[in-house]
Formats: C-alpha cells, sequence, structure tokens
C-alpha cells in the first residue's frame, strides 16, 4: 500500500513538470515570435499596410512609400525614395490636371505634376461615336414657327468669312465665285494651292443633275472629279477627264436582303464610298440631293466625314421638311438650324450664298418672310489642311 501510494506520487510530479515545461516552451515561442516580427517589420509594423505599400494614385503617374510619424533623430535627413509607376487607365477628363478638353493634342490630357517622367504620354482618347445631333435652344420662348425662321434665315444668308479671290491673271479657276455654285480660291485656304499642284479631288453628288459647270471648270483646272449619280446607265464612265458613278450616297447602309440581289450596291453612305476608293480627303464635295441633303448632313457630322472636307457646297430645299425628318414646323426649322451650327463646331464658316428669285417663295408650304424655296450655299472648313 505505501509502495502503491508512493508511486502515485512520483507519476504526478512527473506531469508537473512536463506542464510548467510546455507552459515555459510556449512562452518562449510567443516571445521569439514576437522578437522575430519587430526585427523584420522595424519601426513600420506598427503601421496598417496601406501605409507600407506603395500607394498608386488614380490617374498612375506617383506613388511614394509610406513612411512612419515616429523616425529615430539619424533617419529624418533621409530622402524619402519615390517611385514612377505608370497606369494603363487614362485619367478621367475631370481629374486632368491640364484643364484641357481631353482630346488636344500634346500631352494636355496626361500632364503630370511631377517634373520627371519615365514613360511618352499617353494617345488621346479617340472621338466617340455620336448617335444624335445637339439641338440648339428654341428662338424663344413662344417656340413660334417665325422666331425660328427669322434666326434660320438670317443664318444662311450672312457670310461667316469673306473669300478674297486671288489676284487678276492668278486665279486656277475662272469665275470661282459666280452664279449659284462657287468655291473659295482664296489664297489663305487649302484650295487654291492644291489646284495648282493639281492634287484636289473633287465629290459632286446629284440626282440627274444637268448642271455641271463648276465640276468642268475644276476638270479644266486639273483637279480629279467624281460625279455619282444612280440615273446613269453604267456603272462608272469617264467624261471629258471626270469620273460618273451609278452611285446613290445615302445616310443609312443598304438593307442586306436587298444588296444581296446584287452585285454592286448602288446606294452607300459617303464614309463607304470614300472607303472604297481609298480616298482620305476631298477638296470639295457638292451636293444637291433633292431634300435628302439635311439626313445625309447628319450622317456626316455624326460619323465624322466632315474632317475629310476642305470645302461644303449644298443646295437647301425648304419648301418641305425634307426626307425622314419629323415634327411640327417649328422643330423642324430649329433641327435645320441645329444642323447648321453643327458645321460651325467642325470648323466650317459660311462664304457664300445665293437664291435664285424665279424659285418659289415657300418656306415650309408658306410664304414666311418672303424667302425663298432654295438656297445654294458654300462653306469653307478653315481648319483644313491635307
Amino acid at each position: 500500500m505505501v509502495k502503491q501510494r508512493q508511486k502515485w506520487t512520483d507519476s504526478g510530479l512527473t506531469w508537473s513538470l512536463l506542464l510548467r515545461g510546455c507552459v515555459l516552451l510556449a512562452v518562449l515561442c510567443v516571445c521569439a515570435h514576437v522578437y522575430l516580427e519587430s526585427m523584420q517589420g522595424g519601426p513600420a509594423a506598427a503601421l496598417p499596410p496601406a501605409a507600407v505599400r506603395p500607394a498608386q494614385d488614380q490617374a498612375g503617374t506617383v506613388a511614394q512609400r509610406g513612411t512612419p510619424s515616429r523616425m529615430p533623430e539619424d533617419t529624418r535627413a533621409v530622402k524619402r525614395r519615390v517611385s514612377y509607376v505608370r497606369s494603363q487607365r487614362k485619367e478621367p477628363p475631370a481629374r486632368q490636371r491640364d484643364g484641357g478638353d481631353g482630346g488636344g493634342g500634346g500631352d494636355g490630357g496626361n500632364k503630370v505634376d511631377h517634373p520627371f517622367t519615365c514613360c511618352p504620354p499617353l494617345r488621346p482618347h479617340r472621338k466617340s461615336l455620336r448617335w444624335h445631333i445637339d439641338l440648339e435652344p428654341w428662338a424663344s420662348e413662344s417656340h413660334s414657327l417665325e422666331d425660328e425662321a427669322r434666326r434660320f434665315l438670317h443664318h444662311i444668308t450672312t457670310p461667316q468669312v469673306s473669300c478674297q479671290p486671288p489676284a487678276s491673271g492668278d486665279s486656277p479657276i475662272h469665275g470661282g465665285l459666280q452664279g449659284a455654285w462657287a468655291v473659295c480660291l482664296d489664297p489663305k485656304y487649302s484650295l487654291s494651292p492644291r489646284v495648282r499642284s493639281k492634287h484636289c479631288r473633287v465629290y459632286s453628288l446629284g440626282l440627274g443633275v444637268d448642271d455641271r459647270s463648276l465640276e468642268r471648270s475644276l476638270v479644266r483646272a486639273g483637279c480629279e472629279v467624281h460625279c455619282f449619280d444612280p440615273s446613269l446607265k453604267q456603272p462608272h464612265l469617264q467624261q471629258a477627264h471626270m469620273w460618273l458613278h451609278r452611285l446613290s450616297v445615302d445616310w443609312r447602309d443598304p438593307n442586306p436582303a436587298v444588296a444581296a440581289q446584287h452585285q454592286h450596291a448602288s446606294t452607300k453612305k459617303l464614309a463607304a464610298i470614300l472607303n472604297d476608293f481609298g480616298h482620305r480627303e476631298v477638296d470639295v464635295l457638292k451636293a444637291d440631293m433633292e431634300s435628302a441633303e439635311w439626313k445625309i448632313l447628319e450622317n456626316l457630322v455624326l460619323e465624322g466625314v466632315l474632317d475629310s472636307v476642305g470645302q461644303l457646297l449644298l443646295e437647301l430645299h425648304l419648301h418641305w421638311a425634307g426626307f425622314e425628318v419629323g415634327g411640327d414646323d417649328p422643330s423642324v426649322v430649329r433641327y435645320w438650324f441645329s444642323l447648321l451650327k453643327e458645321l460651325e463646331r467642325a470648323n466650317f464658316r459660311l462664304f457664300h450664298s445665293h437664291n435664285d428669285p424665279s424659285k418659289p417663295h415657300l418656306f415650309l408650304h408658306k410664304n414666311i418672310l418672303n424667302a425663298s424655296s432654295t438656297y445654294n450655299l458654300g462653306w469653307v472648313n478653315t481648319r483644313w489642311k491635307p
């Protein structure tokens, strides 16, 4: 009995020693772990991870390594390390530093505050696709037809730039500013030197056009003239150094079911024609589309085709709203005016306005302000440099 009691006592002492040893070992491990972490992390170990990790700003330009708020005296003079990184995301326009329009030249939209850079500036983003034009405010609070018509007629009958012809004998085209159709030969614009160098290109859009005197004058001056008329009997003809194409310019893509039945589509948008012909610039674009001019002009604005045009000559028909132009009469005139203001935003300025006194005086089937039913207008792209 005494031996068994002695055995239980020895066993209890053994378990007690083992338990104390385990507790001591655990304490030593915790102390060692804390010590190692403090040695590896240094003073920055007490900071949150975001303060230690390099932080990149939204524009993707400069990121500074975080520094602890408390530093030893011998390290306060050490300069902070700065790393420059580049992000593939473009900076939103609202955060641009330079205050530009987001699409300007140079590095306007990607300018950063620091004086150093490792990488070239990002390219300005391409123009976004537009689906509708921006309507101008109403001419008056009453939204009356007469107020809208007065504003519109004043706009199309008041030239915005003067077009001085070259000196006598120096004009490459005789009578360039005479008659209903006229081109601007002012030396400060690009057409006159392009004609002299025999590099000018002309597109003439029409439906059964009889008067091609301007086109013939440009051909004689050495221009490459393409006339598009769906009433031609043959797909392509060459007549007196002038190319004739059986094509009609439309503001819509052709119906695939109809186009599949014909080997050569006879109706295309102007952007598709330019692409098919491999033409990047058109010095003069003349259009007499018999009331389809409004929707065609809208398509040229929305698709950015006007950037490739030097001068735009257009015949307007005002006796009715035009193909696929809807709304009441004041809304129609507001739409017309808004389209012409879009030309201004594309750097086009009116230099020529002509109306035939023999034409009926009808404005949306009414006699308003003695307006003619037809006007021939000419705009020059003041920023066009082919």
